[in-house]
Parts: C-alpha cells; structure tokens; sequence
C-alpha cells in the first residue's frame, strides 16, 4: 500500500484529505508542521509528500529543499492558495513534482497524486536498471536513453522501434513537434519522453488540454492575467506560458482553438514573449512545444479552421502514434507493464492473464486504445479473486467481442455474412453502442455516471453518442 504524509497545520484539511486518501487505498499521515513532518520522514519511508506551502514553523520551499536533500526518491506536492501559485512554479523548477491550489478538489488531488507516484516508481526503475548495467561499460553507459513515461514502453513490433527511433532523434533538439495519432494511443507519454530526454529534462513539463477550453478562457489559461483586469478576475493567475518557462508546453487538441485564440498564439511563438492580460509587462520565454492532434490539421486548413501559418510554426517535426491494433506484440507487452503498475496502486499480487484472455486481447479491435487497456487492465486487477485475470474479469464490451469473434456458430461463411454490415468491425461496434445505451438507460441518461461506469471521459461519451446519433 503506498504511503502518503500530508503536512499542512489546517486541522480540517489533514482530516477530510486523510479520510478521502484512505478511501482510496492510501496509507496516510498526517503532520501539523514542518518539524513534524521530517520527523515522520525519518521513521517510515514515504512514496509522497503533500505540503502545504505556507506553514506555522517554515515554508514549502524549505521543506522542499530538505525533502530532497535527504529523501531524494520521495515525490513532493505543493498545495498553495492562489496568491502563492508563482512560488510553486518556481518550487516545481526546484524539483516538486506539482503543485495544487485551494479550494482542493477529490478528482483533481486523486489524479495528481496517481501521476506522481506513478512517475516517482518510473523514476527509481530507471535509476535500478542503470546501476544494475556494467559500470565498465563506459560508451554504453553514455549512450544509454531515458526513455522514461509511466506510461512509455519500448516494444518489440515494427512501429514501436520507428517511433522510439523518432523520439531519440527529436529529443535533443529543440524543434517543435506535432504528435499525431487517436485518442488514446499514448501521445502525451511520448511528449513527456521527449522532454525527458531533452536539455530541457530538469524544467517543467506543463500539460495543457485544448480540448476543455472555453473561447473565453483560453487566453487566460494561456497567457494568465493580472488581478482585477476583468470581471471575476479576484486574483493573479499565471498562464501556462510562463508557467512551462525553461521547459517544455505540451498542447493537447490543439486543433479545437477558436481562430482568435489561433491568431494570440501564433503571435507569442513568433515573439517569445508572453504578457498577462491586464499587464504592459512583456514576460521573455523560452518554451519548446508539442502539440497534440486526433484531427487532419491539414484538412481543418483547407476548411479554414486552423491557421496555415501557425501550422507550419509547430511542424518543424511530426510523429506518428500507430493505433495499439496494429502494435503486434506489443499488446501483452503493454498489458503486463499496466498489470504491474495496477498491482502497485491496488496492492495485489495478481501474476499472470489467463491464454484465453491473451487470445482476446490480441484481437479485440481497442477502440480506445492504450488507455482503454489501462483502464480494463485496472479494473481487471481490482474484480480478480485470484493470480489470474480470466474473461469474467474483463468489461461487457470486451468479453462480448471475444463470444462475437471466436464462436464456431458465428464463423460459418454465408453470403449474408459476407455483406459489410457483419463484419467483426462492426459487431464488435454493436457491442460497444449496446453497452454505451445500456449504461446511459441505467443511471437516466446521466452522462457524468455513465462515463464514469463506462471508464472513459465524458468527450469520450459525447463522441461515441455522435456516432450512434443518440442525443
């Protein structure tokens, strides 16, 4: 079970924090200062460290400096107020791995704190496996990569060895690049691997989802804004610009940018330089970028939804995320590294997958790609009873797909069953829009619960409903 100090000297927020972690399979405690907290350090071994910033005894960054000094392979969260958010971007620069701002919300602390465990475990294999290499092997030593994403893995398939070949070539440089591919095929893994394997390595990495954004928060999010500059606007906020300032700005969904928005940040790649709304104050960066597409750019140019100009600014190099289906045998590969992980959160011993759920697995068609894997390969683990993932394990639209696929009954050759309409395709589509109506039907047609059954986000839900035309 992974282990979580919270140092924060409100009383209520170590309480209602320390229940909520619990509740998720955390082992949590709980200091009301800084001195308490280090004392704690020394008698147990933490996977992370929530702190607040500002503390009766000292200061987030202090403790910062302490926790790394002397517990290098613990993860650090700041938890700041919103006057403080400048404080914690330079804290994250001195090696916190994030930082989240009150009022604090379940979903957000939840995700956050899954992302840094994962990533501090990705850490210390890394470190595990270069002192287990020959130390006399010097050229290798130079010449080893740090492929490093929680969620990155180096397959053996075809497309697998081109994309990592493509990532070692970018990845010392510091052109742009856009990463195109499904949703779902791992595209801001391979962003964080880039940067990761960049000069850029020890900056910030700030992630960015184009997708969520209102036309009307956009330039805000982006740029950030000075206190009273508009209406609502009670604080000072940072943009993601100036927040991702000596690193890397990965932009996701790029291509759902309003054109205003398109036109602003065409300006502030041109000129390097970013000013908050409501300040005459011109903010010098050095940001490299990657975006992210599921879209034809190229055909939201011709239609005249994206900017031809800005298009050719991020396309100094392009990668290509294949779709899992067409990975080969990287798909047990990446259900194993997915076992492992879900094994750590969950605190299970569950060893292998049963061969008729390897059979499955590597013919069901992943609409969802790599992480509809993580999110079956989790759930899985968490309904097995035993060492074994078996096919009772699996989700409905999976399990169906296998019956759908592999029984003699539905293999005989007709002439019907040659017409399009039946083709494994879209039997397995079938499945996956009866489950999507079944669930919708079962909590009354709310998208949120349903989504969350479901184990994909609600963009997710509306696409697939587009598709079926359910309104």
């Amino acid at each position: 079970m992974k282990k979580i100090l919270i140092i924060d000297d409100e009383v209520n927020v170590c309480l209602l924090l320390s229940k909520f972690l619990v509740r998720n399979g955390f082992e949590v405690s709980t200091a009301a200062n800084g001195g308490a907290g280090m004392e704690f350090l020394k008698k147990a071994d933490f996977d992370l460290v929530l702190c607040d910033f500002r503390l009766e005894d000292t200061d987030g960054r202090e403790m910062l400096k302490n926790i790394k000094a002397l517990y290098p392979k613990t993860g650090v969260i700041i938890i700041t107020g919103y006057s403080d958010i400048k404080m914690a971007v330079e804290m994250i620069k001195m090696g916190a791995y994030d930082y989240i701002t009150k009022p604090l919300y379940p979903d957000e602390i939840l995700n956050t704190i899954t992302k840094a465990i994962e990533t501090q475990y990705a850490l210390q294999e890394m470190a595990a496996n270069d002192y287990s290499a020959d130390s006399n092997d010097k050229p290798q030593k130079e010449n080893k990569k740090q492929i490093l994403s929680s969620e990155f893995v180096v397959g053996t398939s075809r497309a697998s060895k081109e994309l990592l070949k493509q990532i070692e070539l970018v990845a010392p440089t510091n052109y742009s690049v856009i990463i195109l591919g499904e949703s779902g095929t791992g595209k801001e893994s391979v962003a964080k691997s880039i940067h990761l394997n960049s000069p850029r390595y020890n900056q910030p990495f700030v992630a960015m989802d184009c997708g969520s954004l209102t036309k009307e928060l956009a330039a805000s999010e982006f740029f950030g804004h000075e206190k009273g500059s508009f209406t609502g606007a009670l604080y000072t906020k940072i943009g993601h610009f100036e927040m991702a300032n000596g690193g890397t700005l990965f932009l996701d969904e790029v291509g759902n940018l309003s054109y205003e928005i398109q036109a602003a940040l065409l300006r502030t790649v041109q000129e390097r330089k970013v000013k908050r709304i409501g300040s005459t104050k011109e903010i010098d960066l050095d940001v490299r970028i990657i975006i992210a597409t599921n879209e034809n750019l190229q055909e939201g140019i011709s239609k005249g939804r994206f900017r031809e100009d800005l298009y050719h600014r991020f396309n100094e190099f392009s990668i290509y995320m294949p779709p899992l289906r067409d990975r080969g045998n990287d798909i047990m590969m990446l259900a194993e590294h997915f076992l492992k992980i879900a094994n750590r959160e969950l605190d299970r011993n569950v060893t292998t997958f049963a061969p008729e759920v390897i059979e499955c697995f590597m013919n069901y068609r992943w609409q969802g790609n790599i992480r509809e894997m993580k999110n079956m390969v989790r759930r899985a683990t968490l309904l097995s009873e035993g060492n074994e993932i078996t096919m009772k394990t699996l989700p409905l639209e999976i399990s169906n797909f296998k019956v759908l696929a592999y029984e003699p009954s539905n293999l005989s050759v007709t002439n019907e069953a040659k017409e399009p309409k039946h083709d494994l395709k879209n039997a397995a589509l079938g499945a996956e829009h009866e489950t999507i109506l079944k669930v919708l039907r079962e909590v009354n047609f709310n998208k949120t619960k349903a989504a969350e059954i479901l184990n994909i986000d609600r963009k997710t839900l509306y696409n697939k409903m587009k598709a079926i035309n359910l309104k």
